[in-house]
């Protein structure tokens, strides 16, 4: 009798894990149950944290925080973002043909691409 009602009980509780959704990216995804097993900090069991996986990767590491860009790649994001409003500048004007503004925006393009150019070249350069 204990026999089936803990194989009843074991079965009730794989039905409703198995039945719970995770919220994840926008929409509802089946992801399966999340079934872990810990004995204690021995080893590779950790108690909360399930076989095999280490409590020390759940964080960002220290390192990261500590990144800092270069001068060159200031350069590049400004003047991507100079020429990002340019372009859109370009193609929201009412004044110019459709022609037109095929043409500036693929001049101002151009000049983004050059503007990058130098600017790794002149970094480089020093």
């Amino acid at each position: 009798m204990k026999k089936l009602l803990v194989i009843l009980l074991s079965l009730g509780l794989v039905a409703t894990a198995s039945a719970q959704h995770r919220f994840h990216g926008g929409s509802f995804r089946y992801s399966g149950p999340r079934i872990s097993v810990g004995i204690g900090a021995f080893g590779p069991f950790y108690p909360s944290y399930g076989f095999g996986y280490s409590p020390y990767y759940a964080y960002p590491q220290p390192y990261a925080y500590n990144y800092r860009p270069s001068k060159l790649a200031l350069k590049i994001e400004d003047v991507k973002s100079d020429y990002a409003d340019r372009i859109w500048s370009a193609k929201n004007d009412d004044s110019l043909s459709r022609k037109e503004k095929r043409k500036l925006v693929h001049q101002l393009k151009y000049e983004r691409d050059q503007a990058i150019i130098d600017a790794k070249r002149n970094y480089y350069k020093y």
